[in-house]
């Protein structure tokens, strides 16, 4: 039998949330203040927020789900889930009118978003803007991609050929490449194997490869539609407090993704690391989680 893998400062206890569809969804609910919820992108989980988690936790409370296929969530086959934009963004409104069923607030909450967090974050904000009190934006998009049909060759390679797929079912080569080049301070052994821990099998890849083949560049592609509207009605949230924190060596979120936030939310407070690539939170959590909380506080 498989010996479970450590998770350095991840002692979290579970919580599951059994959807309409039939699969339980993990989300860490720790502590008690106002609300913030953080949402991961691809190939992290939960897990990647555990910095910002231990800094926070002693005034907020702390949501932290794991998207189906990802994480500590269940893992179901393509055929028995729809690993599609649209449904992310279901499932997340299912889940918190469900906490918010059980008294979690139904307004005030700080949205902390990276990568396809980000689009399914703000797809969420757009459908109940009354209940989003500030923004703190990651290495993210919510829009159009403002490089119109160019993507980094290895994101290609994965959405458009064979090649690309068997590499990240069989060989993990999209998770096992983020952790790698997704930094620019190696992540320690132990914290490496804990981001890749949930996809230690081919069965378990499928949420990894079905987000890069979900990427919307065209009106044809299925979640375009959503993907325009909501980066259409970003302007809404322009007077909510809103903090960015950026690293700029990430080759997929580079600074064409930051101009457009800073079109959409001229308001916020941009803070840029010269030294972090698109995990900015492994490269400069240090930094980042005493400005986050400055900003929490004063806001």
């Amino acid at each position: 039998m498989r010996q479970p893998i450590p998770l350095p400062d991840y002692a979290f206890a579970p919580h599951y949330f059994t959807h309409a569809h039939g699969h339980r969804q993990h989300y860490v609910d720790v502590g008690s203040g106002a609300p913030v919820l953080m949402l991961h992108g691809n190939p992290s989980w939960s897990y990647y927020f555990r910095h910002l988690i231990h800094a926070l936790k002693a005034n907020y409370r702390c949501v932290v789900p794991d998207h189906i296929g990802m994480g500590l969530s269940d893992k179901p086959p393509a055929s028995a889930y729809d690993y599609h934009l649209a449904q992310r963004v279901a499932d997340l409104d299912a889940l918190l009118s469900q906490l918010i069923a059980q008294g979690a607030p139904s307004q005030g909450w700080t949205l902390i978003l990276h990568d396809w967090g980000g689009m399914i974050g703000m797809a969420y904000a757009v459908r109940h803007p009354e209940r989003i009190a500030r923004l703190v934006i990651l290495n993210t998009g919510a829009f159009p991609n403002p490089k119109a049909l160019k993507l980094p060759f290895a994101l290609k390679l994965v959405r458009d050929s064979w090649l690309g797929r068997v590499l990240v079912t069989r060989c993990n080569a999209f998770a096992w490449g983020a952790s790698r080049f997704g930094v620019k301070r190696a992540l320690r052994p132990s914290e490496r194997a804990a981001l890749l821990s949930p996809y230690d099998s081919p069965a378990h890849r499928i949420a990894t490869l079905k987000f890069v083949q979900d990427i919307p560049l065209t009106p044809a592609d299925r979640g375009y539609d959503l993907v325009q509207q909501t980066g259409a009605q970003l302007g809404q949230f322009a007077d909510r407090p809103a903090i960015i924190f950026w690293g700029l060596r990430d080759f997929v979120f580079d600074r064409s993704f930051l101009e457009v936030w800073r079109q959409k939310l001229p308001r916020a407070e941009v803070h840029e690391y010269a030294d972090a690539g698109h995990y900015v939170l492994e490269d400069a959590h240090e930094r980042i989680v005493p400005e986050l909380q400055r900003f929490l506080a004063e806001s």
